[in-house]
């Protein structure tokens, strides 16, 4: 581990953060880098990039891949000695995307009725409803359930598992997620008793992992990951769902569409829905069959 927290921010236009963003998901040795991009002034035209590395090397890989743009202004800041990701949370507020309704302990007083309300602690995973990803693929999820009900859900990279939770909350019988992170999981079931969702969790490489398998196939899987995992993973996935079957793809920017639908649509997939929040898109796929 790197021996103090850092945050690197760049900033610049659009097309130069995107191909940033693009690079630093590109770099193996990057894969699982923590970051967000975001347009923070829309009058301006600047977009940034918020990255937090986790040791030395990666630090020093993120903030190379983000110099090598003229067109960015790169800052290296040391984050202080306290729980910032407790501190940066309590001051988001909460996240409405369709019915759903996602909100942290600090917002207790703010649930309204008649919504699906999700409550979400982060601690160290991924997913309090406030990326751009995760909005998206609840806001695909909402359109479905319009029409439509899903009796198995797969969430696939489930960080907070608040994907397969909303599933859970809103009728479907069997909700499991997996991660390659083992405290992502445990947080994950955490949060399934927090919100009295039938769902369970597992740290698991790949879906392969029989607590995964004997569910197979299900009707609706979420992978809100990165395009280079999605893309891997497409083969797994398009066999882990049933012919008619939906897949709910994010974690990818719109430069990265192209690149997953190639991977997706020799397998039978053909494109619903596709929803963009700031640079990030969210994908939803029919399978045929």
């Amino acid at each position: 581990m790197s021996e103090s927290a850092l945050q690197i921010v760049a900033r610049g236009p659009r097309e130069a953060a995107e191909a940033a963003a693009g690079r630093l998901d590109a770099d193996p040795l990057l894969e699982g880098a923590t970051y967000s991009i975001l347009e923070e002034d829309e009058d301006l035209g600047v977009w940034r990039i918020d990255a937090f590395p986790t040791t030395t090397e990666e630090a020093q890989g993120i903030e190379a891949t983000l110099r090598a743009s003229a067109d960015l202004e790169v800052t290296v800041e040391k984050l202080a000695d306290a729980d910032w990701l407790a501190m940066s949370l309590s001051g988001l507020p909460p996240v409405e995307a369709g019915r759903f309704f996602v909100y942290g302990a600090h917002d207790q007083g703010k649930v309204p009725e008649g919504r699906v309300t999700l409550k979400i602690d982060a601690g160290a995973a991924f997913g309090t409803g406030h990326h751009g990803t995760t909005v998206g693929c609840l806001e695909a999820f909402d359109e479905l359930l319009k029409t439509e009900t899903f009796d198995k859900v797969l969430d696939v990279g489930c960080g907070t598992g608040v994907l397969a939770i909303a599933a859970a909350k809103t009728g479907s019988a069997v909700a499991v997620g997996t991660d390659i992170d083992e405290p992502s999981a445990r947080i994950a079931n955490e949060n399934a008793e927090i919100n009295g969702a039938k769902c369970d969790f597992y740290f698991a490489d790949g879906l392969s992992d029989p607590r995964i398998a004997q569910h197979v196939p299900y009707d609706l899987v979420f992978a809100n990951i990165l395009a280079a995992p999605l893309v891997e993973l497409a083969p797994e996935i398009a066999g882990a769902l049933k012919p008619g079957g939906t897949a709910i793809l994010s974690g990818l920017l719109r430069t990265q569409e192209e690149r997953v639908l190639d991977a997706y649509r020799p397998l039978g997939f053909v494109v619903e829905r596709t929803i963009h929040h700031d640079a990030w898109s969210a994908l939803a796929l029919r399978k045929q069959g």
